[in-house]
């Protein structure tokens, strides 16, 4: 390789390009395509990196997930009412007003838009990581990944619908208490979970070291 780089260096200057413009003034850089070129270098796969990348980008959509759940389960927004009066004979007359909880219309449209949030989110946080560390196979990765995505996403969606009837029929009287750390945990650690499995499927593993 000192030989090589030695000619180049050579040839360069023959040509009146200095070293500096030649080498494009990262010297590590060079080596580094130069002996992954070779396969000198260790296939690194950054499953953990990619795993906190997916996390971190389903971790907001997750909240807001969770935030939609709440407004329906609360019933913040339902326009429904009840008044007592009392009778002159000292009876107690209730009065119901039923109206559609406009909460629950108003969750499913959000999970909707946390699903495509997450989406974008995750897939950029993924590509951006993988490009940041020069990672081998991130051309395979990414285009896996986008594929994978929506079957991952929804199947964390799942998992958060059943911590939050497991909160609901287990927990009972402190299923708020349950449910808002635990499910978005359990999302944002099934969507780390699956980008880390569809790295681990499109990256090398021969000399796989990381």
């Amino acid at each position: 390789m000192a030989e090589e780089l030695a000619a180049d260096l050579t040839a360069a200057s023959s040509d009146g390009r200095s070293v500096t413009d030649y080498l494009g003034g990262d010297v590590e850089a060079l080596a580094t395509s130069w002996a992954d070129e070779r396969g000198l270098l260790p296939v690194r796969r950054h499953l953990k990196e990619t795993a906190v990348a997916a996390a971190q980008g389903a971790a907001l959509p997750a909240l807001a997930a969770l935030a939609f759940w709440w407004v329906s389960w609360s019933h913040l927004l339902d326009p429904s009412s009840e008044s007592m009066t009392t009778t002159l004979d000292g009876h107690a007359v209730w009065e119901v007003r039923k109206f559609p909880n406009p909460g629950v219309p108003l969750m499913w449209v959000g999970w909707v838009a946390c699903l495509l949030a997450a989406f974008l989110l995750v897939r950029r946080a993924v590509r951006m990581t993988l490009q940041y560390h020069r990672a081998t196979a991130a051309e395979a990765t990414v285009p896996a990944l986008t594929k994978a995505l929506p079957v991952i996403l929804v199947a964390a969606a799942g998992l958060g619908v059943a911590i939050g009837f497991f909160g609901s029929y287990v927990v009972g009287d402190f299923q708020l208490l349950f449910t808002v750390p635990v499910a978005p945990a359990g999302m944002t650690g099934a969507v780390a979970a699956g980008a880390a499995w569809i790295r681990h499927r499109t990256c090398p593993a021969a000399t796989a070291t990381g």
